[in-house]
Order: structure tokens, then C-alpha cells, then sequence
């Protein structure tokens, strides 16, 4: 496989888990959910990543949540599952899930808190790859995994068999450009930002676009590509402005949050505009009622109409 076997692009948010206020899984919250993004336009989603809380499911509800979204795929809409893991099999498992649910693909992070070297992250993914036929997006994510993949570990992994695409959400833009430009080509590269160098770079080709977070800004996120693609840049400026707005507002340079947690702080957003996004679960807490405020005047500062929490 390489980046021609998928059709991967745009605006593909990894969404929130919908659980309802005594922690169960929220299957019809979901579907409701997932009917506002395709009605908003995403170019895909991603299932039970770090904004969907992979790491309070257990592996029967990753298992429910990836055969309740590949029932969503569509031409338009892709369904990507994580399959985030502290080991290979347990990873493995997920992936097959993956796979049975008739999934586009996987993200994967390389073990969470485990800091492995070079020659353990190259093997898990290779196990990974051996032991499934979806096709493979490696999530470079070290301020959750405190590992930081370089670019020489990006080229060797992109060379394994199942793996099409890098999401890259590295601080060090200069490691994020110089793996842009190593594996052009090769796998499909995320992590562009919306800002106008993002802009600039993208209309010269580079990158194939954005595996964001949440997707509450609704078609803002996924018409900033579609206007890239036409070659609009005053279109995409605008909307790119939009989206910065949330990032500054709510977030730091390095992906970090302001406040509170980015799990709640994204099912806030929605649930304010009306979307069964649900609640987070332990160890998460939901927002204080000040920062739930700092939520809501963002959204109101952008003209997105909101709605008393309930």
C-alpha cells in the first residue's frame, strides 16, 4: 500500500465518544452525532481517538462504536478507527474490529507512556501491519506519548507495508516540515494548520490536510480545504481565521488546553450547539460553570448560536 490506495484528504476529525451522565456508552447520541458531521460536510472521522477517550473503553465498547460508525461510511465520508494501545495485540484486536466493521483504515500512536526506542516503535507497527490487511495512519503525538517521531523513524515507517499516511502533530514545525517534505509522495501527510502559511504551503501542494479535533465548528473546517482545493485563498483565510479562533482561545502552541480537559471542553462546544456529544468519563471531569462560559462566548464571539446546557 502507499498513498494511492486511499482517497484520504481534507478535514478529518478524530470526534468525542458520546457517554451519558452515569458513564454508559451512548450509541444513539452517536448516530445523532454522526448525522450532524456528514450533514456539516466532514471529509471523514476518526473513532475512539484521544478526543474520543480510547483510553476509559473498554475493548467490546471500541468494538460497538466501530461497527456502529462503519454503518456512516459513505463515498464522502471516510471511518477511520484508533486503535491506540499499550501493546501490539491489544492493538491487533482493534484493528480486526476495524477490519470487521468494514473501517477505511486505522490511526495508531506508538505506546502511550511505555517511551519506546526507535527499533521497538518500528516493530510494533510492523506487527501491526503483518497481522491485518487495513490500510495504517501512524499518529506522531508526543505530548501524549513523549515520544517525538523524526524524521528518519517517519520514512522508516512509511515504508512498511500497510502504512498510507502520517498524521503528524509534533510542536516543532520544522520537524513537521521537513517530514512533509521527506514523505511527499509516499504516504498522505495531516497536521497542516489552518494559519495563511498553512494556507500558502497547501495551495503550492504540499500536505493532503488536517486530522483535527471535535469537528464543532461544523462545515468551517472541511470548506477551509474544499476552498484550498478550488484555489480560493481569501475563502480559506477567512475560514482558517475561524478555526485559529478556537485554537487560541481554547488551546496552546504545543496542543495542550487552556483549561479543564480537551475531551469536555469539545463535548461542551457541541452540546451547546445542540449536538448529543454526551459527557466525558473518569478520570475526566466536566467543565466548571466559568469555563463552560469561556466555551460559549467563544462560539457566540464567532456567531454560532447556542443553547442553555442541560
Amino acid at each position: 500500500m502507499n498513498r494511492d490506495s486511499v482517497g484520504w484528504t481534507g478535514y478529518i476529525p478524530a470526534i468525542t465518544t458520546p457517554f451519558t451522565r452515569d458513564g454508559a456508552l451512548d450509541l444513539a447520541g452517536f448516530d445523532v452525532q454522526m448525522g450532524w458531521l456528514t450533514e456539516q460536510r466532514m471529509n471523514g472521522v476518526i473513532l475512539a481517538g484521544t478526543s474520543g477517550e480510547w483510553f476509559s473503553m473498554s475493548t467490546d465498547e471500541r468494538r460497538q462504536l466501530f461497527a456502529e460508525g462503519g454503518k456512516h461510511r459513505s463515498e464522502t465520508m471516510v471511518v477511520i478507527g484508533a486503535c491506540n494501545a499499550f501493546t501490539q495485540q491489544e492493538a491487533i484486536t482493534h484493528a480486526r474490529a476495524a477490519e470487521n466493521a468494514g473501517l477505511d483504515g486505522i490511526l495508531v500512536t506508538p505506546p502511550p507512556y511505555v517511551v519506546p526506542n526507535r527499533r521497538e516503535i518500528v516493530k510494533f507497527y510492523s506487527d501491526i501491519s503483518d497481522a491485518t490487511d487495513i490500510p495504517i495512519c501512524v499518529y506522531n503525538w508526543p505530548r501524549g506519548c513523549i515520544v517525538d517521531l523524526d524524521t528518519d523513524i517517519l520514512l522508516e515507517l512509511a515504508d512498511i507495508d500497510n502504512v498510507v499516511a502520517i498524521k503528524n502533530s509534533t510542536g516543532n514545525f520544522a520537524g513537521f516540515l521537513a517530514g512533509m517534505y521527506a514523505l511527499e509522495g509516499s504516504v498522505r501527510y495531516f497536521g497542516m494548520p489552518t494559519s495563511a502559511l498553512g494556507a500558502d504551503l497547501a495551495l503550492l501542494g504540499h500536505g493532503d490536510g488536517l486530522m483535527g479535533s471535535g469537528g464543532v465548528l461544523g462545515s468551517d473546517q472541511p470548506d477551509f480545504w474544499r476552498a484550498i482545493a478550488a484555489g480560493d485563498r481569501e475563502r480559506a483565510l477567512e475560514l482558517g481565521a475561524r478555526d485559529r479562533v478556537i485554537m487560541d482561545s481554547w488551546f496552546t502552541p504545543d496542543y495542550g488546553v487552556q483549561f479543564g480537559n480537551q475531551q469536555a471542553i469539545m463535548k461542551t462546544a457541541l452540546r451547546l450547539q445542540g449536538v448529543p456529544a454526551g459527557f466525558v468519563r473518569d478520570p475526566l471531569l466536566e467543565l466548571t460553570a466559568h469555563e463552560v462560559t469561556i466555551v460559549a462566548a467563544t462560539l457566540e464571539r464567532l456567531g454560532i448560536e447556542t443553547t442553555p446546557l442541560t
